[in-house]
């Protein structure tokens, strides 16, 4: 089986899948839609970061792919729909970046507090601007998280322990950690923030998400980072706030359109701003993380393949299955209708298998069943499941 790995995905994820017996190759740069159609055919798994796009065009184009792995938090990069409808499970590392996220943002926080920014460029021009004019400690200050999930969580509780006061907002029900406080609005947060920091997903949705309007009710000589996702925010008027000196300093991660390729030119409006830290969507690289990342997504990727496990995908059912040990096991994806497994149920009755274990899921509009046999099932049996109405794909393993 042949795995395309795009975007400087870490050795690792090399290692194992080639360990496990893959076929693999490894790109540095993302793809454009029309280079994945070109190379896609025979793939039967994608390993992708933030930067490469996989319409429904591109699924249509690559006829063997099995899965794709998301080898980073996000996966809006993806049309996850169309994936599921074709039977194509995504996978991705919700985890395993958040301390590395993290601790660039508390980076971010003190640098912008103390204006090092500015401070270091004009020593490396050779002026010597030894002076406290703009410069604070961040201990009191009031830290504003909005999206209080796994990265903002963690970063609530960081940013207890070097004194900062924590306040959040979130649409969801979140448990507060330590002594943060939870804001009823976004507007509320915004009046009493020092600092805002921005971590949201990348649903539709939140496309300009915070705007001028937002920026122009944050306290003044506030800070603004955003280490989320660059569409949400409108760097236009960012700018603006800026250099109307109403935003102290701000930081950004992502951006609406980003580089292809290491080594592109970037383009922004922010570009050139005093107290303005730019950097190019690396949250998340650190080594820690990349090896972390590449060990957790490929083992999913490995897993799916080679045995049908579907634990943690973001579009198709979710099947807990243990590892196969012995015998054999089918995996049906299927149109989740009722009446679909007691026909599977009585498909195996019929043939006389000895069943050793079952498993299934629904998500949505599918559903999916994974079947550990002690005998591989008659060729009439797999044949009966194959052709049924209801079938998105059926496969068998053997331990």
């Amino acid at each position: 089986m042949k795995v395309l790995l795009l975007e400087n995905i870490h050795p690792v994820a090399v290692e194992i899948l080639e360990a496990r017996g893959f076929e693999v190759e490894l790109r540095t740069g993302s793809l454009s839609e029309e280079e994945l159609l070109a190379a896609l055919p025979g793939v039967h798994l994608l390993g992708i970061r933030s930067n490469t796009h996989i319409t429904e065009a591109v699924l249509d184009g690559a006829p063997d792919l099995l899965a794709i792995g998301c080898f980073c938090i996000g996966t809006n990069q993806v049309d996850l729909v169309a994936a599921a409808d074709r039977g194509i499970a995504v996978f991705n590392a919700p985890y395993s970046n958040t301390r590395s996220v993290v601790e660039l943002v508390i980076g971010e926080i003190i640098a912008l507090a103390r204006r090092l920014t500015e401070k270091t460029q004009k020593m490396h021009e050779g002026v010597w601007d030894k002076s406290a004019k703009g410069s604070h400690e961040v201990r009191g200050r009031t830290l504003g998280i909005v999206g209080y999930g796994n990265i903002g969580t963690q970063l609530s509780n960081l940013a207890e322990a070097l004194g900062l006061r924590v306040i959040f907002f979130d649409t969801a029900d979140r448990l507060a950690h330590g002594n943060a406080q939870r804001m009823k609005t976004l507007d509320d947060l915004l009046e009493k923030a020092d600092v805002v920091s921005l971590h949201v997903d990348g649903r539709p949705g939140n496309a300009g998400f915070f705007g001028a309007e937002q920026f122009a009710k944050m306290k003044p000589r506030s800070i603004f980072i955003n280490a989320a996702r660059g569409m949400v925010v409108d760097t236009e008027s960012l700018r603006d706030h800026i250099l109307s000196g109403h935003i102290a300093g701000a930081a950004l991660d992502v951006f609406p359109v980003e580089p292809k390729a290491q080594g592109d030119e970037f383009e922004s409006v922010l570009r050139g701003l005093d107290n303005v830290i730019l950097t190019p969507h690396v949250g998340g690289s650190t080594q820690e993380a990349q090896e972390e990342i590449g060990y957790f997504v490929a083992g999913k990727l490995a897993g799916f393949s080679l045995e049908g496990r579907t634990e943690l995908s973001v579009n198709v059912p979710a099947v807990l299955a243990p590892q196969l040990q012995a015998g054999h096991r089918i995996g049906f994806l299927h149109v989740n209708v009722p009446g679909v497994l007691a026909g599977v149920n009585g498909v195996l009755a019929d043939s006389g298998a000895n069943v050793t274990g079952q498993y299934l899921s629904t998500r949505g509009e599918q559903g999916y069943v994974v079947t550990d046999t002690l005998d591989p099932l008659p060729d009439d049996a797999l044949a009966k499941l194959t052709e049924s109405e209801h079938t998105i794909w059926l496969r068998t393993w053997d331990a």
